[in-house]
Formats: structure tokens, sequence, C-alpha cells
């Protein structure tokens, strides 16, 4: 999730078009580095609505204006306004967002999400859930959202849970920013093609070949640098609290494990707890939808709790980079505290289509 501030364009805050068999949506809102709106996900929404059974789009492509990235994340601005005032608009989005999130994992058609620059928050949703992934030489994903007092949603722990070894719990929980090795390494994307091979990968996707048009234009890119560390990530985050995974990175020499436990010690401690019981049922969920709901019942949760305004305080409002979390330390969070960001949300809870529920796997 990020801060988003107002564009000025006149233009609409997504470019929804169809040319040469391809169903185009352009996030556009460059100045915010795209952050989402409730707006722009009903756009997304309408569009992907209409060309499930349109034979004049063969598939989708989804990118971002601008030079800065794909999507930083939604307006926690507004979501912070929200949760001052005791309001319950931010629910009714982050419902529409999983809605829309799962629209992308189940959709009929391809759906080929350029990851470029800046993708954080929401925008991991709107693009690691598509049927093809691409990032490239600039592409910086990230879900930082435990160091706000938040929790990972979107469905990206469903993602997270499936990478190689502890990688994902690591990511999780320290926010740890991933370059486009370590994208394709853990599983939040597919295929590496340079920036400048944008216009002529759009052309090739244009036949309507798009695995041919992607395998034509990848190419390696240097070794991922999280792969590379995982030989004490694995020590370190392979076990079952919070508390043994900040005794093993003590115990651990080195710049990596020292980074990671200063990080830790900084979020909050409610947060790193139920981040990591929601990282392990989602190693578990059958699907995409499994974890979605789960999400909404967190994000829920973080709304009414304390935390996650006081994170955005410290982080966006006032940037004294110092919260106050409450509780302050992880020995006063209770099983029962953490239980119940995981409890139902009666009729709010999130409903899913599960006709063709998402499985996680790659179409």
């Amino acid at each position: 999730m990020s801060a988003a501030g107002d564009d000025a364009a006149v233009e609409p805050a997504v470019l929804v078009r169809v040319h040469d068999g391809l169903g185009h949506l352009t996030l556009n809102r460059p100045r915010s580095i795209n952050a989402l709106s409730y707006e722009m996900v009903e756009l997304m929404q309408s569009a992907l609505d209409s060309w499930a059974d349109d034979s004049a789009v063969r598939l989708v492509v989804i990118d971002g204006a601008g030079e800065r990235g794909l999507c930083a994340g939604g307006d926690i601005v507004a979501i912070y306004s929200d949760a001052r005032a005791g309001g319950t608009a931010s629910i009714d989005y982050w419902a529409a967002e999983y809605r829309l999130d799962a629209t992308i994992a189940d959709y009929p058609k391809p759906v080929v999400a350029l990851m470029d620059g800046i993708v954080m928050g929401g925008g991991v949703g709107i693009s690691t859930h598509a049927s093809h992934r691409i990032v490239e030489e600039n592409s910086t994903i990230a879900m930082p959202e435990v160091g706000i007092g938040f929790v990972p949603d979107v469905g990206g722990l469903f993602l997270l849970a499936r990478a190689p070894g502890q990688l994902g719990l690591h990511a999780a929980l320290t926010g740890a920013r991933m370059g486009p090795a370590d994208a394709i390494h853990l599983g939040f994307a597919d295929a590496f093609v340079p920036r400048g091979q944008r216009g002529e990968l759009l052309t090739a996707l244009s036949t309507g070949d798009v695995d041919g048009a992607i395998a034509r234009l990848a190419v390696v890119p240097p070794p991922s640098p999280l792969a590379a560390e995982r030989h004490w990530i694995d020590l370190a985050y392979d076990r079952d609290s919070i508390e043994e995974v900040l005794a093993a990175l003590d115990s651990l020499s080195g710049d990596g494990p020292e980074r990671a436990r200063t990080i830790l010690a900084r979020s909050s401690p409610t947060s790193l707890k139920v981040a990591l019981r929601s990282f392990r049922e989602a190693a578990a969920d059958p699907d995409l939808h499994s974890a979605l709901v789960r999400d909404l019942r967190i994000a829920a949760r973080c709304l009414a709790g304390h935390d996650f305004t006081e994170g955005i305080r410290a982080q966006v409002i006032d940037k004294d980079r110092n919260p106050r979390w409450r509780p302050a330390t992880l020995a006063e969070v209770s099983a029962a505290d953490v239980d119940a960001y995981f409890a139902p949300l009666g009729e709010r809870d999130l409903h899913l289509d599960r006709s063709s529920p998402s499985t996680g796997a790659r179409r």
C-alpha cells in the first residue's frame, strides 16, 4: 500500500481501450505511481467483465502510465482518514479490490501484466495473479505492510507461502524488495523482458501467440540476490514463532541477519504475529479465493485497530518514523489477540464466484 496524491490530468484514472485484439488497461495516475482508488478498481472490473465474452479481445494487457512503476499500492491516506473517522468505506474498497484480483486469476483469456518499476501492495494483486507476469530491469516488487501495522494482503501470502525454502516468509515479514530475478525465483513473475522491448512485445502479443511472443523476447536476468542469501534465511525463519525467528537471527552473523533483525524489531508486534499465522494458513489454502477471504477479515480488523493508523501516521502523515505500537512488545500480544483478526465478518465476509476457483497454477 502507498500514499497517493491527486493527478491533475483530465484523462480517466484507467485508460481502457481495445486494439489489435488486445484489451489494454493502463493505470493512469503516474504522479502517485498509479496508486489504486475505488474508481480504478471499478473501471478495471467493468472492462474485464465486458471483455470476457468479447470476440474482439483475445487477451488482456495491464500496465501503468509514467516511468516510476506499475502501481505503488492503495491510497493509504484515504484509508487513514476512514479509519480515524471510524468508517467502513475501506472494507468496501478492499472487497472490490480482492474481487478484481480473483477475476484476474480466474480470467478465461490470457492476462499479461507488465510489472515495470515499483509494484507494491495492491499493485501486487493486479499483476502477480495474472496468467503471464513480465518483469523488466527496473522492476521492484515488495509487500512492506507489516512495517506500517498492516498485514500483506491481495493474495500475496498465497504466493509467498509457495516460494522456495523460507524466502517467502522473509519477504512477508521484512518487506524485502524483490528485483526481477528475485520475483521470478519467488514465483511472483514468469519472465524478464527488457524495457526497451516493450513495444515489440505488445506487437508480438497482438498475434495471439502469447507464450511464443514472450519466449522470443525474454532473456535470462542476473542472478537472484535473495536466492544467494537463502542459506541464512532458511536457518532463521524455519521456526514456529516470531520470538524464535528473532532468537535465530541473533545467533547468526553477517549483514543480512542483522538487517532482518533490525526490521523485525521496529515492526508492529501484532502485525508480525498475525502475518506469520496468515502465512502458515496460506500455505495450506486450496486456492487463491480462500486466501482473499482471510485477507479481508484481517484487513477489517487492522482498520479498526490501533497499529495500522499509527503506522501510517508515523510513516506518511507526520513522517517521524517513530510508531508507538500497542501492544508494544511481542510478549504482550496474546493468542486471543491474534485469533480475533481471523474471525468471520458476518455479512461483510468476502463472497467470490467459486465456479472456477483459482488454484494458483499458471495457465
